[in-house]
């Protein structure tokens, strides 16, 4: 049982917990495909890119791939599922627009900032993310989630991925806090959750992906439900 007074930290993912990483990437992509004159349904093509980008950063987190193969590879595998006859000398330049675009757009998940707010007058809070690093600090900005948060570690900074233990204990050691007085809140069973438990953080599983339950830590289904846990 989790006791909220033994707690000092909380550390959130960015993408698909504060962020909504879908609707700003339907977004940025709807601005590409009408800026480069790409016709194609973009719902048919999100539909298929969603579950190949997850399967892409997946590799990328486990180090099969590089940086430059995920964001490449995510849009050719796609417009051959989708059978889309398109240029392949454009793709790295859809590749550098997204990365440039992506961060204009700042949706969050319905009640991030509330749940941000109440938590800053308890909490020292922080983000731990796999994300790019450039893109990660813009995405915060731009949304207005910077004055929430003492500390911002990516994975590209740090050196290390989430799960590996490195990225979660050399963001203890840079907040001065320790895994028991410290939660990590994100949406990824593999990378946020399990990666926090691994070394003694507690955790909550915000589960926008309506994943399967599991008895590793509460499940929430909306930013709300945390306030009844911290």
């Amino acid at each position: 049982m989790l006791d909220k007074k033994q707690i000092t930290d909380v550390f959130f993912d960015l993408d698909h917990t504060l962020w909504d990483f879908e609707k700003n990437s339907a977004l940025t992509f709807e601005r590409i495909f009408d800026k480069l004159n790409i016709y194609l349904n973009l719902d048919d093509f999100l539909k298929v890119y969603n579950g190949i980008n997850h399967q892409y950063w997946k590799m990328y987190r486990e180090d099969k791939i590089s940086q430059e193969e995920l964001r490449s590879l995510r849009l050719i595998k796609t417009f051959q599922a989708i059978d889309f006859d398109f240029d392949p000398i454009k793709i790295d330049l859809i590749s550098d627009l997204y990365i440039l675009n992506l961060s204009s757009f700042s949706n969050l998940f319905e009640g991030a900032i509330s749940l941000l707010g109440e938590l800053q007058v308890r909490y020292q809070l922080h983000v731990i993310t796999n994300g790019f690093e450039v893109v990660q600090h813009h995405k915060i900005n731009n949304s207005g989630l910077n004055s929430y948060f003492e500390k911002i570690f990516t994975a590209e900074k740090v050196g290390y991925k989430k799960p590996h233990p490195i990225i979660f204990k050399h963001a203890l050691n840079q907040t001065n806090t320790l895994p028991k007085n410290s939660i990590m809140i994100g949406d990824s069973l593999e990378a946020d959750i399990l990666g926090a438990l691994n070394i003694g953080m507690h955790a909550i599983h915000f589960n926008s992906h309506n994943e399967p339950q599991h008895n590793h830590c509460p499940m929430v289904l909306n930013l709300h439900q945390i306030r009844d846990i911290i």
